[in-house]
């Protein structure tokens, strides 16, 4: 699609973003403003929030995505500046920290499953009342490659990213009927606070870091789409389409009949 086509998808469409004060989030309202969408700007960092929605010409809401109550509240204040809400990029995370070993620690595990996962679902239940109301809308979640891979140097991480994977697969064909469409990126090292501890590896390694452009543009070509249940592989050097996940084997004739 081209960008005027983009524009005209977009404009004044409201668009709620989570994690909206640095990385992803912050590219993604940049562009979403850009097309013309009004955004409100969510994230528990509110110095950079507020920077953010100021540079959008929006509003900024403190708000911890772990929480059911936030979640509802940020709707209900998006309707309250805006009169509605039809996008939600679910983009809030953090790092894991920890594995299932001797650095096991029960409340990073928590903090991680909280922001990585409930937060999909929790601003996914929140929103909903508000896309229908609208007649139908998007929501865009931020899963990674970790939902798409074995990663054996953080498996909770994998584990979080993969539940969106199954969300954004599941839910899409689910909420076709309202008209909602539901759909997940899944970028590999890109430019967010979630890599800052991996910085020195992806270094020594040659590993390039993904500008978090191309995720905020990758996100507006799901938006001004019409696919739902689609899980986008955003890689270095390649241009990023929809994953192609192989079909479940069906059941197989038992032995001896």
């Amino acid at each position: 699609m081209t960008a005027a086509g983009s524009e005209a998808g977009l404009r004044d469409k409201v668009a709620i973003v989570t994690g909206g004060a640095s990385g992803l989030g912050r590219a993604t309202a940049l562009a979403l403003a850009k097309a013309g969408a009004r955004v409100v700007v969510a994230d528990l960092d509110a110095q950079g929030g507020r920077e953010v929605a100021e540079m959008v010409d929006g509003h900024f809401r403190a708000c911890d995505v772990s929480d059911l109550d936030a979640n509802r509240a940020l709707v209900d204040f998006a309707q309250e500046q805006y009169g509605g809400v039809d996008i939600a990029f679910l983009n809030a995370g953090v790092a894991t920290g920890c594995g299932v070993g001797d650095d096991f620690d029960p409340a990073r595990y928590r903090r991680a499953m909280g922001a990585n996962l409930d937060g999909v679902v929790f601003g996914t239940h929140a929103v909903l009342p508000a896309l229908r109301a609208r007649g139908g809308g998007s929501i865009v979640a931020t899963a990674s490659l970790a939902g798409l891979a074995a990663v054996p140097f953080d498996p909770l991480y994998a584990a979080n990213k993969h539940a969106v994977v199954g969300l954004a697969r599941s839910l899409g064909p689910a909420l076709a009927p309202d008209n909602v469409r539901f759909n997940a990126v899944c970028p590999g090292f890109a430019e967010s606070r979630i890599i800052d501890h991996l910085r020195g590896m992806l270094s020594e390694q040659g590993l390039p870091v993904i500008p978090a452009e191309l995720v905020a543009d990758t996100v507006l070509r799901i938006l001004t789409g019409d696919a739902t249940g689609e899980c986008w592989f955003i890689q270095a050097g390649r241009d990023p389409e929809p994953f192609r996940f192989r079909n479940v084997p069906g059941p197989g004739t038992p032995v001896g009949v």
